[in-house]
């Protein structure tokens, strides 16, 4: 029987997932994970398997947050509606002083080599989960703008906020982001 667990899995996470957050899957040592963490190796390998199953579970809990914003911009009435609030959330949370800039599933792949490919289709499969889920709720819609498709707007707001995200790490301020968000809405005016 080992020694029971002496530190908080959920914090551990959380820690982890900013250290993911900030230097990519690749970029983040197990060194820099177990530092963040408070842990060990060891614990690490013990609580968590490895470091590709601890990225994994930090992609889980950092979609939650970003899911409810999308879940939250999906509930309302329009098309219009529906862009503008998942814009705008998507660049108040890219900005947020309180943690680190830009987005996991735009950042943690970045610089992957070949032997993060798993980890490099496991968040383009999470963003296309997104995605999929605005264009089942762009297809309800009765208000797209002209020429435009479901499949379409909604794969170009995913690239807007993958763009934004990348401004974003980039230093990008948050009314600057929000320029582009009321850029984009220009789809809905009427020439």
């Amino acid at each position: 029987m080992g020694r029971p667990r002496e530190f908080d899995i959920e914090q551990a996470v959380d820690r982890a997932l900013h250290v993911f957050w900030e230097k990519g899957y690749e970029g983040a040592s197990l060194a820099d994970l177990t530092d963040a963490m408070g842990i060990n190796r060891p614990s690490l390998y013990a609580a968590f398997g490895d470091k590709e199953s601890l990225f994994h579970k930090v992609v889980d809990r950092y979609s939650e947050g970003a899911g409810a914003d999308l879940e939250e911009a999906i509930s309302l009435p329009n098309s219009r509606a529906v862009a503008e609030k998942f814009l705008r959330r998507a660049a108040e949370r890219l900005t947020d002083c309180k943690r680190p800039r830009g987005c996991l599933l735009v950042n943690g792949a970045r610089a992957c080599g070949d032997d993060a490919d798993p980890i490099r289709k496991s968040l383009a499969l999470q963003r296309k989960r997104g995605e999929l889920a605005l264009r089942k709720r762009f297809e309800r819609a009765d208000d797209l703008p002209k020429n435009v498709t479901a499949a379409n707007l909604a794969r170009y707001l995913f690239v807007v906020i993958q763009g934004m995200s990348v401004q974003a790490a980039g230093g990008a301020k948050r009314n600057e982001l929000l320029g582009v968000v009321a850029l984009a809405m220009r789809l809905w005016k009427t020439p």
